[in-house]
């Protein structure tokens, strides 16, 4: 059977960070091996239920359904409900219990391992964040009572990470909303390098602290903001 989509394994045990899985099957099951069952793709972690969830092919889409898993299922940061049917999108983050299994969903796929590149604070997802709010009309940051100013670009790159926590923001997004006074480069987006874009990361969890942002980077396709700052932010 041909491969029609892929989940790139983000985090979660037994799979190296960026194993690509192939979905190929009408039918696909994520879940935990047992003594007397074994998923299509199975995952260690004991919060993870045996039949997590189904990614079923329906037509030329791919559909996601939760089949009634202990710890639940999100989407993109929202927690769907078990049996209901949920169309995957490309760049889709799909979280297994609270994020102890992290998945991204894509229907380009590729024949060897995506290189992923995890910031460590995001193997530290179900630890809180700590009081930490967000005034964006300020452009500053509040984090355990201390103001901090946001400078120009990192005020761009994380509001539009904050627009779309919890989802997969391309690079060619990225460079276009914080850097659009650059010209364009061969790829049509601004002229903006990777190393750059990877400086201004690593001085915001420097400036802000590395357990304020949960930031990961998914090497050639973009970042993450995996956290609830909604309810932090004004």
């Amino acid at each position: 059977m041909d491969t029609y989509a892929s989940l790139y394994v983000i985090r979660g045990e037994p799979f190296r960070s960026g194993t690509c899985l192939n979905l190929a099957a009408p039918e696909t099951v994520v879940g935990r091996a047992s003594n007397t069952y074994s998923p299509d793709f199975a995952f260690s972690n004991a919060f993870i239920s045996r039949k997590h969830i189904l990614i079923r092919r329906e037509g030329e889409q791919a559909v996601l359904y939760d089949c009634g898993s202990r710890h639940g299922t999100e989407l993109n940061g929202e927690m769907i409900e078990p049996g209901q049917p949920y169309p995957l999108q490309s760049f889709d983050i799909i979280k297994l219990a609270k994020g102890m299994t992290v998945l991204h969903f894509s229907y380009v796929f590729a024949d060897r391992t995506l290189e992923l590149e995890p910031l460590s604070i995001t193997q530290r997802l179900d630890e809180p964040l700590g009081p930490m709010t967000i005034h964006w009309e300020k452009r500053e940051c509040v984090v355990n009572g201390r103001r901090i100013a946001m400078s120009e670009k990192e005020y761009l790159l994380l509001q539009l990470l904050h627009e779309q926590a919890n989802r997969l923001v391309p690079i060619s997004e990225i460079k276009g909303s914080v850097w659009p006074e650059r010209s364009a480069g061969p790829d049509g987006a601004p002229d903006v390098t990777m190393d750059e874009l990877n400086a201004l990361v690593y001085r915001i969890r420097k400036k802000y602290g590395k357990d304020t942002f949960l930031i990961s980077s998914v090497r050639g396709s973009g970042y993450v903001l995996e956290t609830d700052l909604k309810s932090h932010a004004r």
